[in-house]
């Protein structure tokens, strides 16, 4: 296998109320546990759009409607060399830990689904505040949808 970083992660932001999903990762070697929105890598003839709804759907349990790509950057550290960041609205499920179908994705599960406070950052456990990737894309998120200022938008 090769060291290389795979070149894209397609990913969700489910945004509802005023929350976003993010879903738990445990290791199994090691046991370390992490918050990362849902996503994962493109399939053969995917769009970004259709890879985020496969993912989100494969990892929560959640159907939902993809809307407009909110960022596409790269981030450091990180294991992919870019990421793209689409809004998304829930239109049917319950979330709940689903799966990783992909037969390379066996040195992980997913342990936990939780709705995040967009209002309130403050509250987020240390091990989301500590999180050298997702925290600070989270905060790029807030910004995005101007949950950083004095108040949300309403624009999804």
């Amino acid at each position: 296998m090769s060291d290389a970083k795979p070149a894209t992660r397609y990913q969700g932001a489910v945004i509802r109320d005023d929350h976003i999903l993010l879903i738990k990762h445990r290791e199994r070697e090691s046991g370390r546990a992490y918050w990362v929105l849902p996503g994962g890598r493109r399939k053969a003839g995917e769009t970004g759009e259709a890879c985020v709804g496969r993912e989100i759907t494969e990892e929560t349990h959640l159907t939902v409607s993809v809307g407009r790509l909110l960022l596409d950057e790269g981030i450091e550290p990180g294991v992919y060399k870019r990421y793209r960041t689409y809004l998304c609205e829930v239109i049917g499920g319950e979330a709940e830990p689903g799966c990783e179908p992909e037969a390379d994705a066996t040195w992980y599960d997913i342990v936990e689904v939780r709705w995040f406070d967009l209002r309130r950052s403050y509250e987020w456990e240390d091990g989301l505040k500590e999180n050298p990737v997702t925290l600070p894309l989270l905060q790029r998120i807030r910004e995005v949808l101007g949950y950083a200022g004095s108040g949300p938008r309403t624009e999804h």
